[in-house]
């Protein structure tokens, strides 16, 4: 039985891959989206527990693809965790106004993905 649905959101295939099999593997039920815009969609539709982030995608990214899923009333409590190669400390300052419940940087070890799973 799933422990319940995670919407992995990353335009870099390896990445959408290895974190939807981390994400698998922990015995939840994987969702993913390629863009930010697409993220969106599949937040609406699908409404996961938790939403694993890429900050760095072509047209709508990370940032503004949270920022429209905590504007819009079906969508903004779902807790948003970053997972991207940004680590400036202006990147998690704006996560954070932006609701992130977390920020994970890139390489990231199975270990911090989970911590973030075991989290909500």
């Amino acid at each position: 039985m799933s422990k319940g649905k995670v919407l992995v959101v990353d335009d870099a295939k390896v990445d959408l891959m290895n974190l939807e099999k981390i994400v698998t593997g922990a015995g939840y039920q994987v969702v993913t989206a390629v863009s930010g815009e697409q993220a969106v969609d599949k937040a609406k539709s699908e409404k996961p527990d938790l939403i694993f982030m890429d900050v760095n995608m072509k047209e709508v990214d990370g940032f503004q693809a949270t920022r429209t899923l905590q504007g819009t009333p079906e969508t903004k409590g779902i807790p948003v965790v970053f997972v991207t190669a940004k680590n400036q400390q202006a990147d998690r300052v704006w996560a954070q106004m932006l609701g992130a419940k977390g920020f994970v940087t890139k390489p990231y070890s199975t270990e911090q993905i989970l911590d973030q799973l075991s989290a909500i």
